[in-house]
């Protein structure tokens, strides 16, 4: 009998195919291992059994009546609780659309349903995708399934850890500057931030529209690569006017080894202050891997990397704004009782429904745009996004990826940076990438040496090159036989078949 956690979304979809068990037998596995388990994980805001029931009968009748299945037939997903799934609540773990249900369904979940995806529900997240940690949602912290005392990251922590603890096989994210690759890192899994303009936004709750990016979780590259198939399958959204018509065949090169590769290596990224002793020594095996299994290590520079984070918390702040002044407190979401004025309305719904990281991210935003200050510091912010870019695209000349670290540390305990600017920095690494609209992925490397949990390397790659930057994270995880991290609190229990 097998455990559902140790199956690939390959072999659940070829085992329901060649009838070795149903769909509606992975689902009923993959509820019971959700109410085992997230009880102590605490990944999921809303299960949606119904439905994931239903999907996973119209995969079985499917199968009997001989046609063809998708590559995610009776695949048990779950999705980051900013994405609109009807008969479910899109909430983005918000007291102010903590009421709002889904009038439509985002094109990114409504392409892995296509492929056959059983959905099991929406997943917590940092309030609004403003965060590191999970910390900050407005309804329950999330905890990462290798210790239950520490943050999962964020802010798709939800996401992470519910891979983690094998409650699902795929989980989908978004990342703004960093928010897929650092939980991934922290929990364990494989997190990919595709190109910018590579997956639809079309039904995603908007953060920063010039860095959002939806993506996949999961505890193999393969599966990731297998997702990504899934998401990009029917080409460009017209729904979405960034979405690109690019590759779309993410397997077919995915076992081709890195041999004559040239991988980027940044040595001053090394002695980054906060970066802990335990991540450059994984960096190290990272580098030694990939060398041994074919590729160059040459040295390349991105001179205007430590700007990134400022420039970051501009731009994005300030799109932030922008997207989160629909939330009035007048057509939908949380609306203040009692108010005798519409101004009196607004004012108040927004105080009471907004926690305190939205309130600070908007209030800073609503600041950088104001006349005098916008020339001082958008533009200047914009001009380094420019400069940031650039210097990718003269690494790129020499290199066909960047191997840096996804997170400078391990995952923290509940609580232990109070400070926002601290919590900002744990971003430090990923948020560059963000700017650029490159590609970019984490991979599992070692348990750290001092604190025995995950330590993820990240790789990044050229924009549009999302299918060269699997094929190299696929030569990492086997170099280093990671794939497949279960958190040994849940090594065991339900969810088998």
């Amino acid at each position: 009998m097998a455990r559902l956690d140790e199956l690939s979304a390959r072999q659940i979809a070829a085992g329901i195919a060649a009838g070795d068990f149903t769909a509606t037998e992975v689902a009923e596995a993959a509820l019971e291992a959700v109410s085992e388990r997230d009880a102590q994980v605490q990944a999921f805001l809303q299960v949606s059994a119904d439905l994931a029931l239903q999907a996973a009968a119209a995969t079985d009748a499917a199968r009997a009546a001989g046609r063809p299945l998708g590559v995610l037939a009776g695949v048990p997903v779950a999705f980051k609780d900013n994405m609109n799934l009807m008969g479910t609540r899109t909430t983005c773990a918000s007291r102010m659309l903590e009421p709002y249900e889904s009038a439509y369904t985002a094109t990114c979940v409504q392409r892995l349903l296509d492929a056959g995806a059983t959905p099991l529900g929406k997943l917590n997240m940092d309030e609004f995708a403003f965060g590191s940690t999970t910390d900050s949602s407005a309804f329950h912290p999330t905890n990462n399934p290798w210790d239950l005392s520490r943050v999962p990251g964020g802010s798709s922590g939800g996401s992470a850890a519910a891979v983690a603890s094998g409650e699902v096989t795929i989980a989908l994210g978004t990342d703004t500057g960093g928010s897929i690759r650092q939980p991934a890192a922290l929990c364990g899994v494989v997190g990919m931030k595709p190109s910018y303009g590579m997956v639809s936004r079309y039904g995603v709750v908007a953060f920063g529209s010039s860095l959002d990016q939806v993506g996949p979780l999961a505890r193999r590259v393969e599966d990731v690569a297998v997702t990504m198939g899934a998401l990009t399958h029917g080409g460009r959204d017209c729904h979405d006017a960034t979405s690109q018509d690019a590759t779309r065949d993410f397997l077919s090169h995915l076992e081709d080894g890195v041999e004559g590769c040239a991988i980027g290596i940044i040595p001053a990224l090394m002695e980054a202050e906060g970066l802990a002793p335990e991540v450059r020594s994984a960096m190290a095996v990272a580098a030694q891997r990939l060398e041994t299994a074919g590729a160059r290590i040459v040295e390349v520079d991105l001179p205007n990397m430590a700007s990134a984070i400022s420039a970051y918390y501009v731009i994005a702040s300030c799109e932030a704004f922008s997207n989160l002044a629909r939330f009035d407190g007048v057509r939908y979401g949380y609306q203040e009782p009692g108010c005798k004025t519409l101004a009196e309305q607004s004012a108040l719904s927004r105080a009471h429904g907004f926690g305190p990281e939205a309130k600070r991210r908007q209030m800073l935003g609503a600041y950088l745009l104001a006349s005098g200050i916008y020339d001082a510091y958008y533009l200047p912010a914009q001009q380094v996004r420019t400069l940031i870019t650039a210097d990718y695209e003269r690494a790129f000349v020499q290199v066909d990826a960047i191997l840096m670290p996804t997170s400078p540390t391990a995952a923290w305990k509940h609580g232990a940076i109070s400070d926002p600017a601290a919590l900002y920095l744990a971003d430090i690494f990923t948020i560059s990438n963000n700017i650029a609209g490159n590609c970019g992925i984490s991979v599992p490397v070692m348990l750290g040496e001092e604190s025995g949990l995950p330590i993820g390397a990240q790789l990044q790659g050229p924009a549009f090159a999302d299918a060269r930057l699997l094929t190299i994270a696929r030569a990492l995880e086997q170099a280093g036989d990671a794939a497949g991290m279960v958190a040994p609190s849940f090594a065991g229990g339900g969810g088998e078949l």
